[in-house]
């Protein structure tokens, strides 16, 4: 619970914006703006509100905050968009889901008109997922040491059984990963580990194609982790993180190697 006077240091410093004579009139715009949004958001804290939560009306954050209808719609409108407000017709706005989707639609966007880096973004949003994989590795060991289980088993076998068959796997791999991570209880690292799979998702089966080897070396890899988790053999685990990887590195390589040649 924060004090009422940390609640008063955050929206005095979220508010605090030096607007003077000799300013651009169209910074001025951008500053009042910016200075609405983040009020917004200090009535967010200060309250504690949560997904699904009102916020005032229109008019009473015009005569709290001090600004103009449109300043106030403008930033709920920019908020709308980050996905930390949800309006709804005829019944106001309230706290949205604050997920990763903007930031997931702004990965892509920025790696598909990433020309000049060529595979360079492509490079560092799949060391990002695997750093968080290994990150997160020691703890999922942990809290899955000696449990049973057979729905991973089956989407497994799925994978295993769609390689076979020279078919990708998307919707068992995020479902794989998704249910090592809910071990954890941690809901951020949850969120991000997907964006980080989404985006690299959107990109990757362009370059990969329906490699079979690839794709059966993807598939005995998600068997080892679980194998390793359920044993409680961090060790192992480290490796089948390794091993998942390697087709990933071996593409992102390929590309780079194309694009040199080209």
């Amino acid at each position: 619970m924060m004090s009422d006077k940390f609640k008063q240091v955050v929206t005095a410093d979220y508010l605090r914006q030096n607007f003077t004579a000799d300013e651009n009139p169209n910074m001025l715009v951008v500053n009042r703006l910016d200075a609405t949004m983040d009020a917004i958001k200090a009535y967010i804290l200060k309250h504690q509100l949560t997904t699904g939560d009102p916020l005032p009306t229109e008019a009473k954050l015009c005569a709290d905050l001090g600004v103009s209808r449109s300043s106030v719609r403008e930033a709920l409108r920019k908020l709308e968009a980050l996905d930390i407000i949800s309006v709804r017709q005829g019944r106001g706005s309230v706290v949205g889901e604050m997920s990763m989707q903007p930031l997931v639609e702004t990965l892509v966007l920025k790696n598909a008109l990433d020309h000049t880096q060529g595979t360079r973004s492509l490079r560092s949003i799949v060391a990002t997922r695997r750093f968080l994989d290994l990150g997160v590795a020691e703890e999922i060991v942990t809290n899955m040491k000696g449990t049973s289980n057979p729905h991973l088993a089956e989407l497994v076998s799925e994978m295993t059984r769609k390689a076979q068959h020279n078919e990708l796997f998307p919707n068992e791999d995020i479902a794989f990963h998704t249910a090592l991570l809910r071990s954890l209880n941690n809901n951020l690292i949850e969120q991000l580990m997907q964006a980080m799979w989404l985006v690299h998702q959107a990109i990757i089966p362009e370059l990969m194609g329906n490699d079979a080897q690839s794709l059966l070396h993807t598939a005995k890899s998600h068997q080892k982790m679980l194998d390793a988790a359920e044993n409680g053999d961090l060790e192992s685990y480290l490796e089948a993180i390794d091993e998942h990887y390697q087709p990933l590195d071996q593409i992102i390589k390929d590309n780079e190697e194309a694009a040199r040649q080209a």
